[in-house]
C-alpha cells in the first residue's frame, strides 16, 4: 500500500481542477498545468479533495499510485504558491546578474557564461552573489538550478563555486608541511 498515495490532495481556494478522463488540468493564479494520468490509476475530485486510487493490484499500478498523487500535489502547490530555489555564489570575483533574457555568470573562467532564461521561470539576483529561481513547475525549477550549479560546482577546499542555499559543503583540510 502506498504511504503517499492514500492521502488526498487538498485544493486551496483560487485553484480550479478539471478532470476529463485521464487528463487533469489545474489552474491557479500562477498559470495552468496539465497531467495525463496512467491508465492503471483512477483520479477523482470530491469537493476540494483529489483522490488517487489504483485500478488493480499490479506492481505498476501501485507504483504509479503514489507518483501520480505526488505530481498532482506539486501541480496544485505550483499554481497556487510556486516553487523557489536559492543559489549562493562563493569566490573572489564570482558574480551573477540578470541582463534582459539572460543570466550573466562570471565564475573565474576566461569568458562570461550567458544562460538563457526561459519564459516559464523567473530568475532574480538581489545581490551579485545570490540567485533566486522561481516558477510553477517544480521539476523545471530544480532542473534549471542544477544546470546553473553545474557551471562551477562547490569545491571542498575553499568552498568556491555555486551551491544551493540549504546545502552544506563538507570542507577538507589542505596540505600540511
Amino acid at each position: 500500500m502506498s504511504r503517499v498515495g492514500k492521502y488526498p490532495v487538498s485544493v486551496p481556494s483560487g485553484v480550479t481542477v478539471q478532470i476529463s478522463g485521464p487528463d487533469i488540468t489545474v489552474k491557479g493564479k500562477l498559470g495552468e498545468s496539465q497531467l495525463t494520468a496512467r491508465e492503471n490509476v483512477e483520479v477523482t475530485l470530491d469537493g476540494n479533495l483529489i483522490w488517487v486510487k489504483p485500478k488493480n493490484e499490479t506492481k505498476e499500478a501501485r507504483m504509479m499510485w503514489g507518483t501520480t498523487r505526488a505530481l498532482l500535489n506539486n501541480m496544485v502547490k505550483g499554481v497556487s504558491d510556486g516553487f523557489t530555489v536559492n543559489l549562493e555564489i562563493n569566490g573572489v570575483g564570482y558574480r551573477a546578474a540578470v541582463e534582459g533574457k539572460f543570466l550573466k555568470l562570471q565564475l573565474g573562467y576566461s569568458h562570461d557564461i550567458n544562460y538563457p532564461i526561459s519564459d516559464d521561470v523567473t530568475i532574480k539576483c538581489e545581490k551579485p552573489t545570490a540567485v533566486s529561481i522561481s516558477g510553477r513547475d517544480r521539476q523545471r525549477v530544480g532542473q534549471i538550478a542544477a544546470e546553473i550549479r553545474a557551471f562551477r560546482g562547490p569545491e571542498p577546499y575553499k568552498g568556491k563555486g555555486i551551491k544551493y542555499a540549504t546545502e552544506t559543503i563538507l570542507r577538507k583540510e589542505g596540505k600540511k608541511k
